[in-house]
C-alpha cells in the first residue's frame, strides 16, 4: 500500500528530454518563407515546419514537443492566432511566437491574452533578425522549464512530509485515510480521470487537520465515547485546519478546497456552516463525502450492499450522481488487493524502506505507534530503530516483503 503521489503539473518538465530545449517550429502558409527562414536558422537552430495551422497542429502532436513555435498571424483556413490558441492547449510548455504584418494593436493584444504569446513580430522579419528572438524565446523556456521542475520538486516534497506526519503522529488515521485512498484511486479513474491526482491526494490528507486536535481527543472519539460540546466542535473543524495547512503549498489550493468541504452535505447541511451546497460544492468533496462514509460503514461490518442500503435513507447528504455512480461501480471499488504474500519475521535491524507491516505495531506500554499494511518509510525507520534502543519495542517485526 506505499503511496507515491505525482504532481499533474500543466506542462511539466517530466515530458521533456534535453533535445527539446533547441526545437523550433515555423509555421507559415507561404512555403518560400518557410524555406529562407530554414536555410537561414538551421545552422543555430534545430528547425521544422508546417504548412498552415493544421498541418501545424499534427507537427506538434507527431514530433512534440517543441521549445518555441512561431506563427503566421495571416494564414487561411486557421489563423495564426486560432492555431496558437489550440497550440497552447495542446503543448502549454511551449514558448508560443506571432508574426504579422498587421500592425494593428488590437490583433497584438488579441495574440498576446488568447494565445499567450511571448512576441510578436512585424513581417518582413529576415532570419537575422527573427534569430535573436528565437534566442530570448529559448532561454524563457529554459527558465520557465527550470522553474516547473523546482516547484514539482518542491510540492512532491511537502506532501511526502505532510503524509509522514500523518503515519507517525497518527497511524490509525493514516491506515484509514490510505484505504480511503485506493478506493478514491480506483472510482476516480473509472469515472473522472481528469481530476484523479487531485481526488486522490485529498483522499490521503483529508485528516491532515488531525494533527492539530488532541491525542486523547482522537483516542475517545475513536473508542465511542460520549464527547463534550467543545470536543465535538474541535473535530469538526479538522477538514478546515487541513484545508489551512494544504492551501501554504503550491498547486494545492485545488487540494485544500477538497478537504475543506469534504463533510458537507449535499444539500448545504453539515460543515462548513456557510452557504455552499450542490455543484458548488467541490467534485472531489462530494466524491470524498460518499466514499468515506462507505468505507465507514463497511469497517462497521456492514456489506457493501447494506452500507450503500442505510446511505440512501440520509437524504440530501450525497450528490445523487456521484452516490449512483459510485453504486453502479460496486465491482470495480470492491477488486481484491494484490497478494502480499507470506509476510515474514525480520529483526529491527533487517528492516529496509519499502517493507509493510504485517500487524499492528505497539509500544510495551500499548501505544500504538504504526498500524497493519503500513510501508517502511526512511522516517519511520528511524522512529522505530529510537524506540528499539530505549527498549520499548521488541526485537523482530512481522512484514511482507513490499
Amino acid at each position: 500500500m506505499k503511496y507515491i503521489f505525482t504532481p499533474a503539473i500543466s506542462g511539466a518538465a517530466g515530458a521533456d528530454t534535453h533535445c527539446v530545449e533547441n526545437k523550433i517550429l515555423l509555421v507559415d502558409d507561404d512555403t518560400k518563407l518557410l524555406e529562407m527562414n530554414e536555410r537561414g536558422l538551421r545552422a543555430k537552430f534545430r528547425i521544422d515546419t508546417a504548412v498552415g495551422g493544421t498541418e501545424g497542429l499534427r507537427k506538434l502532436a507527431a514530433c512534440g514537443p517543441y521549445a518555441v513555435v512561431v506563427a503566421d498571424m495571416q494564414m487561411p483556413v486557421m489563423s495564426g492566432l486560432e492555431f496558437l490558441k489550440r497550440a497552447r492547449a495542446q503543448s502549454p510548455g511551449t514558448v508560443r511566437m506571432m508574426l504579422t504584418g498587421n500592425s494593428d494593436l488590437k490583433t497584438a493584444t488579441g495574440a498576446v491574452n488568447e494565445g499567450n504569446v511571448f512576441r510578436y513580430l512585424n513581417k518582413p522579419c529576415p532570419p537575422t533578425a527573427l534569430a535573436p528572438m528565437l534566442e530570448e524565446a529559448l532561454e524563457h523556456y529554459r527558465l520557465m522549464k527550470a522553474e516547473r521542475r523546482l516547484l514539482e520538486n518542491t510540492l512532491g516534497g511537502a506532501v511526502k512530509v505532510l503524509i509522514e506526519i500523518l503515519s507517525i503522529t497518527d497511524p490509525v488515521t493514516f491506515s484509514r485515510s490510505n484505504k480511503l485512498k485506493e478506493q478514491v484511486h480506483d472510482f476516480a479513474h473509472a469515472a473522472y480521470p481528469h481530476g484523479a491526482w487531485e481526488f486522490e491526494l485529498a483522499a490521503m490528507l483529508c485528516q491532515i487537520g488531525r494533527v492539530t486536535t488532541p491525542h486523547g481527543l482522537l483516542e475517545k472519539e475513536r473508542d465511542g465515547y460520549a464527547l463534550t460540546g467543545a470536543e465535538e466542535e474541535i473535530l469538526s473543524q479538522i477538514p478546515e485546519f487541513g484545508a489551512q495547512l494544504l492551501e501554504k503549498i503550491p498547486r494545492l489550493e485545488a487540494v485544500a478546497a477538497i478537504v475543506r468541504y469534504q463533510d458537507k452535505h449535499f444539500d448545504g447541511t453539515g460543515f462548513p456552516a456557510d452557504s455552499t451546497f450542490g455543484d458548488a460544492i467541490p467534485l472531489g468533496s462530494r466524491i470524498l463525502k460518499v466514499l468515506h462514509d462507505l468505507t465507514e460503514m463497511e469497517s462497521r461490518a456492514f456489506s457493501r450492499a447494506g452500507a450503500l442500503q442505510q446511505m440512501r435513507k440520509r437524504t440530501g447528504w450525497y450528490d445523487p450522481e456521484v452516490f449512483a455512480t459510485v453504486a453502479g461501480l460496486t465491482g470495480v471499488l470492491e477488486q481484491q488487493p494484490a497478494d502480499p504474500g507470506n509476510p515474514q519475521t525480520l529483526n529491527i535491524e533487517e528492516l529496509r524502506e519499502g517493507h509493510i507491516l504485517a500487524e499492528n505495531l505497539r509500544m510495551s506500554t500499548g501505544l500504538l505507534i504504526a498500524a497493519a499494511d503500513t510501508t517502511i518509510t526512511p522516517i519511520l525507520l528511524a522512529k522505530l530503530l529510537n524506540f528499539h534502543r530505549l527498549d520499548t519495542i521488541g526485537d523482530t517485526l512481522l512484514v511482507y516483503a513490499g
